[in-house]
Order: C-alpha cells, then structure tokens, then sequence
C-alpha cells in the first residue's frame, strides 16, 4: 500500500465516528452483506458515513490491506476497526453493537 493511500484511508476512519468501507452506498447497498450492515445501522437511528469501494478500486484492495480483513463491508468505529457483515451482526444481537456506538457518540 502506498503512503498515499494510507493516508487517505487514514482520513476517511479518523474523520468519522462510525464509517463502512462497502459495496455501494447505504440507500443502494450492492450486495447482501452490505445491505446487512446498513440495515442494522438504520434500525439503531445512527448517523453513519459509507464509502464505496465499487468507486475506487485502490480503496477496494487498500482497505483489505489496512485492516487485515479479507472481506467488504467493512466497519469502523471512533477510528478501530469492528469486523464485517457478521461480526456487527453478532454484536448487535448481543447489544453490544449499541453500547459500544452511545461511547464512541458520546466522546
């Protein structure tokens, strides 16, 4: 990964409290997994931003490289990355999902 694109992605996580790196955009999500998220988001009434990596495609690669993580959507919170569709699902069925979004609102 370049410095620029680090940089870049650095930004977009710093710069917003709850972000998702997915395919498409939260009023037409792309595939199943990132419908998945935006509608868990929706459901907690939280403002959220989204980027589409179906836009960028050095997004798309990059965003895989800088979290470690295989696989799109991608979700972020207060700067720390939280998981995919899956793992923001489980939380979210948990209730932990919500405690840790009223924190990272809340700071």
């Amino acid at each position: 990964m370049t410095p620029e694109l680090k940089d870049r992605i650095d930004q977009l996580v710093n710069n917003n409290k709850i972000l998702v790196f997915m395919k498409g955009a939260k009023l037409m999500p792309q595939c199943g997994f990132s419908n998945n998220v935006v509608q868990v988001l929706n459901s907690l009434g939280v403002s959220y931003e989204t980027v589409d990596v179906l836009a960028d495609e050095e997004i798309r690669q990059g965003i895989k490289e800088y979290s470690s993580w295989p696989t799109i959507p991608q979700v972020y919170i207060n700067g720390e990355f939280i998981g995919g569709a899956d793992i923001v699902y489980e939380m979210y069925q948990k209730g932990e999902l919500q405690q840790m979004i009223e924190v990272a609102l809340a700071s």
